[in-house]
């Protein structure tokens, strides 16, 4: 099972300048203590580039002691493009736990065009991710065995340079803050998608005073624990799909019962697991995936992350029903978690999960669910071998803040369902919960979304903000053979 948590845990979810000091009243800008210089930013395997300004802030790895080894923290500021500029930014973070702001934002940096008008947008990447000391794990998840898994976990705690009990959300939201004050900024606005949203509510937490508004996305909130109801949520999902397929004339016509064709497929590897020949779909080679009960499950999982690859759902597990050929979902599993490792620090991502997730969770059963307990169980077991860094007495307990908060759900989002953002929204009175039809994980690209954030941070509030473009929003139409929808 450990081998799971190394190739699908992800899929569920940059010279060192001085210490800052403290900057100048909310709503002013100081002068800024970071020398930035131009930079054309990029994420793996995506064509687009980005236009900023890098540099890089020293930090105490830890920064309780204020001592001892220190690590640099890279960011980049997209300096405000229109003439009136207001001197309040938005400080977008990243989800995984394990991606870097720099890479991870970049396909989705046009969603915020208007926002970037007239704010400043700046990206961080976490403490352990990026080129902030990234906590990066190598491995080959097509050969390894769970326990060489296992063995490979254990022997990159011991090789990285670094602490790995200080890379938790709370040292990071305090990173955060030492960058917002050596830029010279006083008051912030945030944007977090996934698990950002919890390092979102964490520096809500501990630095109320310099947040104006935020804008949480996949709504990730402390008091609960990332992957809890993981096979639960990715149960709707599916679900809804299927029900969608049922009513959908073409896609019934072509796929009937798709769900009883599912629990075929899962029962068939129970039974004997598959070695598919499909070609690397970076270098085309031929490369052999092996397919059991289990990687079936959390492939189907990651694909139900986003409409596109959901419109794909019942022609793959079809196919692979009817005429015994598992190459397109093989192929599928190569494109969504093949190259894992260059998008998260798994590292980073085991030593948030390890000290705040999995020792929250308990070990009851997942119930009549397709993913049952493989996610939570390949957690646990990589957590056994890795150090587990202490968290704030306070921290799984819910935000409680006046501060203007939006907050976006997908309606069929498999891992931060729309649920998680009414749980917030308790302690949040000044928060708006919006759920956006047909959208899956992370929602502020689709649609109408882009204006709804941008009049937010305009007004800076949530009261009387204009969403009724959202019901004009609807999940993809399924692909009925391998050249796309029906016309």
């Amino acid at each position: 099972m450990a081998l799971v948590s190394w190739r699908f845990a992800s899929a569920v979810l940059l010279g060192m300048v001085p210490l800052a000091g403290c900057s100048g009243p909310p709503g002013k800008r100081t002068e800024a203590n970071i020398q930035l210089s131009d930079c054309r930013l990029a994420a793996p395997a995506q064509a687009e580039r980005v236009e900023a300004r890098c540099g890089r802030l020293g930090v105490y790895e830890d920064r309780a002691a204020r001592s001892g080894r220190q690590i640099a923290l890279h960011l980049a500021v997209l300096p405000a493009t229109g003439r009136q500029v207001d001197s309040d930014p938005l400080f977008m973070l990243a989800g995984g736990p394990g991606q870097a702001a720099t890479e991870a934002f970049v396909p989705l940096i046009k969603a915020f065009e208007r926002v970037n008008r007239r704010r400043d947008i700046v990206l961080i990447d976490q403490r352990g991710t990026g080129r902030s000391n990234p906590l990066d794990c190598p491995i080959d998840p097509n050969t390894a065995t769970p326990e060489r898994a296992l063995a490979s976990a254990a022997d990159c705690a011991k090789s990285l340079q670094a602490n790995l009990k200080l890379y938790t959300t709370a040292i990071a939201a305090d990173d955060l803050d030492a960058v917002r004050s050596a830029l010279g900024y006083g008051r912030i606005n945030l944007y977090g998608g996934s698990y950002g949203t919890r390092l979102a509510l964490a520096y809500l937490r501990r630095h109320p005073e310099r947040v104006r508004t935020a804008v949480l996305d996949g709504v990730n909130p402390p008091d609960t624990s990332l992957g809890e109801t993981v096979a639960a949520d990715a149960q709707r999902v599916l679900e809804i799909a299927f029900a969608r397929c049922r009513a959908d004339n073409a896609c019934n016509k072509a796929f009937p019962s798709l769900g009883s064709k599912f629990k075929a497929l899962l029962a068939r590897l129970d039974r004997e697991p598959l070695t598919v020949t499909v070609a690397d779909p970076t270098s085309g080679l031929p490369r052999s995936v092996k397919l059991d009960r289990t990687v079936l499950a959390l492939t189907i999982q990651s694909l139900s992350y986003a409409p596109e690859t959901v419109s794909l759902l019942p022609l793959l597990i079809h196919t692979a029903h009817q005429s015994g050929d598992w190459r397109p979902l093989a192929a599928q599993l190569q494109l969504t978690v093949g190259n894992i490792g260059d998008q998260v620090s798994l590292g980073m991502r085991l030593s948030v999960l390890c000290a705040e997730d999995i020792p929250f969770i308990s070990s009851k059963e997942a119930g009549r669910t397709y993913l049952g307990n493989a996610w939570v169980q390949a957690l646990r077991e990589t957590c056994s071998v890795w150090p587990r860094g202490a968290i704030p007495a306070d921290f799984k307990r819910p935000v409680t803040s006046n501060v203007p908060v939006l907050l976006l759900s997908g309606e069929a989002d498999p891992i931060t369902p729309p649920r998680n953002a009414e749980r917030a929204r308790r302690t949040l009175p000044n928060a708006l919960a919006l759920v956006v039809p047909g959208a899956g994980h992370i929602t502020a690209f689709r649609g109408c979304t882009p204006r709804i954030v941008a009049d937010f941070l305009a007004a800076g509030r949530a009261r009387g903000l204009d969403t009724a473009c959202l019901k004009k929003n609807r999940a993809l139409p399924f692909f009925v053979d391998p050249s796309g929808p029906e016309a």
